[in-house]
């Protein structure tokens, strides 16, 4: 693995990673919107003061987290996972405290991702990669669990992304995505108009070009389950008030 880019241990080389513009974008759209965190904030993810702005998107966060963590501590077989779109690292960390796991965060993201190596930086079975998936930058490296958490929408291909990512699945893995919106296929081109409104209402009217409105549709050609379905009767009679899904994906040889 050539040019991994390891942060837990040794520091990412910065100067050999390109400035990409999304970086440029996100990073000053995230202190604007208040979700850029201190090193002791970090500590407590995903607890949050109730004054903060977010804290019922965090409240949401925190019970996906404790359902997949839960999810993780029952499934046998798990060892290797893998986290795209990691961020600062704390739902990472909440997966290394799992069992006997190693766990990979990976993010273009290099300032939440500085921040993630030293607030984290005890825990030995906890690595961080600086890169995009996609370039090959894993190398041969095979992941029980790969995780997408608020971070689909990142991606302009969900069937580029997950075609690339079950290149790193074991033969008995498992891709799960959450904290991520799936719209309705009619339903797509008002999002998008919202998303292109509400970035141009705070400044940063460029980041459209960056967010993606995804439909379970585009998930049709890959062995998907869907563990939590926000829509469903059930889940509307039950007051949990949780707008994402929780969509598994199977190694297409099982």
């Amino acid at each position: 693995m050539n040019n991994l880019r390891i942060i837990s241990g040794n520091l990412l080389n910065e100067n050999l990673l390109p400035e990409n513009e999304f970086e440029k974008l996100y990073i000053p759209l995230r202190k604007k919107e208040g979700r850029i965190f201190t090193e002791k904030e970090i500590h407590k993810l995903p607890d949050v003061s109730k004054k903060h702005p977010h804290f019922k998107e965090w409240k949401i966060r925190k019970n996906s987290c404790k359902k997949l963590l839960r999810y993780v501590k029952q499934k046998r077989g798990i060892c290797n996972i893998l986290e795209i779109g990691c961020g600062n690292g704390w739902l990472s960390a909440q997966l290394s405290e799992t069992g006997n796991v190693q766990v990979t965060g990976i993010d273009i993201n290099r300032v939440e991702l500085k921040q993630a190596k030293k607030v984290f930086a005890s825990k030995r079975n906890l690595n961080f990669i600086a890169g995009d998936i996609r370039t090959g930058i894993a190398g041969d490296k095979k992941f029980d669990l790969i995780v997408f958490a608020a971070s689909i929408q990142y991606f302009d291909s969900v069937k580029e992304i997950l075609n690339t990512s079950l290149q790193y699945l074991t033969l008995q893995g498992e891709i799960h995505i959450l904290d991520s919106h799936f719209y309705l296929p009619e339903k797509i081109f008002a999002a998008r108009e919202r998303t292109k409104s509400y970035f141009s209402g705070i400044g940063f009217p460029k980041m459209s070009a960056y967010y993606f409105h995804h439909s379970v549709r585009e998930l049709q050609a890959f062995n998907y389950k869907i563990l939590y379905h926000p829509h469903s009767w059930l889940n509307k009679i039950s007051f949990r008030n949780n707008p994402f899904y929780w969509v598994i994906i199977k190694n297409y040889c099982r």
